[in-house]
């Protein structure tokens, strides 16, 4: 976390932004499957609430099965509200990046396909430099080519019910899932 910070300073955001009455706001990110993205922002102290779902498509609400089928040009996304009066977007996207393999263009850990790739939906100038900044570095740091998307921020469409907090309500499953998918241990290779 220290070095999410460090990098998050460096981008001139680590404080976060103060706003005379905070308003929440929203960014999505890409992370390959949302249950395992919703999971890893809810534990973010900042983030009021995550919301799974699927971005940058063509058809209007999809479901996971057009989706996870492929050929709608959808990516699972997660749509992160959050305070900024408590956490900066630089924070969430530093972190963020560290809970993807950002070197697989393929798709993400277990699950394959162009609907599981790793992106950041930028929805202002300053969200696409602090995005572009952390891809470049991440880059630099890993010495090997980054295939997370910088992508503008598209129609956000909310999953299906069962998959909104999946990894609240189905605990089991959700820790058999992420263990068997090799998320964290992948993870765990890449950034140590």
């Amino acid at each position: 976390m220290r070095s999410i910070l460090i990098l998050a300073a460096s981008l001139g955001l680590a404080s976060a932004q103060t706003a005379s009455a905070a308003q929440p706001v929203a960014a999505v990110f890409a992370g390959g499957c949302f249950w395992c993205t919703e999971s890893d922002f809810d534990k973010i102290p900042g983030v009021l609430l995550t919301t799974s779902g699927y971005a940058g498509g063509k058809l209007r609400n999809p479901t996971y099965e057009q989706v996870s089928a492929g050929g709608t040009g959808h990516i699972e996304a997660v749509r992160v509200t959050y305070d900024p009066a408590r956490v900066s977007y630089a924070t969430l996207a530093a972190r963020f990046i560290r809970t993807v393999d950002p070197l697989d263009s393929g798709g993400s850990f277990c699950d394959r396909g162009s609907q599981y790739r790793s992106a950041f939906f930028v929805a202002t100038p300053a969200q696409r430099r602090i995005a572009e900044t952390i891809r470049n570095r991440t880059q630099a740091s890993l010495k090997k080519p980054v295939a997370t998307l910088v992508l503008p921020a598209a129609t956000f469409y909310p999953a299906e019910t069962y998959h909104q907090n999946y990894y609240k309500k189905n605990p089991v499953r959700y820790r058999f899932y992420r263990l068997n998918c090799g998320r964290d241990a992948r993870l765990k290779e890449i950034w140590g």
